[in-house]
């Protein structure tokens, strides 16, 4: 249903530095790429997370009540996107816990103010 999210930035190299980090804890690779966005693509393909300059030239700015969710495959993985974001210079929005019956999230900001969560659901 999803095709690909697309983050706005103001400094692409700073995001795919970010984004290379945090995004490979799940597996997932660069994919289409151009001076004005990076797109990076999970192991089975699917839809594609996307840093992209605003095409508007104005400055990127952060959507109030948008999220992206990153799937995680255990509550580990979770744990790891969760730490490689906070390691790669991303600020904390909740870390990492039960958040109801078989939900298990960590929440952070990218370095743009974009706020994201790895979960996983069941079990």
């Amino acid at each position: 249903m999803i095709s690909y999210v697309t983050l706005g930035t103001n400094d692409l190299e700073r995001a795919a530095a970010f984004y290379d980090k945090v995004l490979a804890v799940v597996g997932a690779k660069r994919g289409m790429e151009t001076d004005r966005f990076i797109s990076w693509v999970g192991p089975s393909g699917g839809p594609m997370l996307m840093a992209m300059k605003p095409h508007d030239g104005n400055a990127a700015t952060v959507g109030n009540g948008v999220m992206v969710a990153l799937a995680a495959d255990s509550n580990t993985q979770v744990d790891a996107v969760y730490q490689a974001a906070i390691e790669a210079g991303g600020a904390d929005e909740g870390a990492p816990g039960e958040r109801g019956p078989g939900i298990y999230a960590g929440y952070f900001r990218d370095l743009d103010g974009n706020k994201l969560n790895a979960i996983r659901f069941g079990g």
